[in-house]
């Protein structure tokens, strides 16, 4: 799993609609304008992410994308899956072979921390980051504050 400004989009992308897309389906036009990000870029990544169902699109007027399975299905980790995406820290292109057709000295070191970090990321759900963002909105507008006399 290659970690790259693709897959932070494309996670991205996706908590947009879960934020926005409750009741009806978001367009990639309203997605492009929220998050800074080309809608032709956006288009491809949909691409990806409708053939692996982590998002289905509604046709016609009011039509847009909506998730293709629950919050709590979807992890980053199947995200950035779904765009091709992988963590290569070794930047030995997975084959062991760093320079001079050796491996590195710390290859295996930066291979185990791939592994973790793709576990990691599939243990976080879309659910999660939802809910992240709602306790810090909600920080924000102070909604927890109790005021007493």
């Amino acid at each position: 799993m290659k970690l790259t400004s693709r897959g932070r989009y494309a996670v991205t992308a996706i908590l947009d609609i879960a934020l926005h897309g409750k009741s009806l389906p978001v367009s990639l036009a309203d997605i492009a304008e929220r998050q800074a990000i080309s809608l032709s870029y956006l288009e491809q990544l949909f691409a990806q992410l409708r053939r692996e169902d982590i998002v289905h699109s509604v046709r016609g007027p009011g039509g847009g994308y909506q998730l293709g399975k629950t919050a709590d299905e979807i992890s980053v980790g199947m995200i950035i899956e779904a765009v091709n995406e992988s963590v290569d820290l070794s930047k030995c292109k997975g084959s062991g072979n760093c320079s001079n057709n050796s491996q590195c000295l710390t290859h295996s070191l930066w291979e185990r921390l791939e592994v973790q970090i793709e576990q990691f990321l599939h243990t976080i759900t879309l659910a999660e980051l939802v809910e992240e963002h709602r306790d810090h909105d909600c920080e924000k507008a102070h909604c927890h504050e109790h005021h007493r006399d």
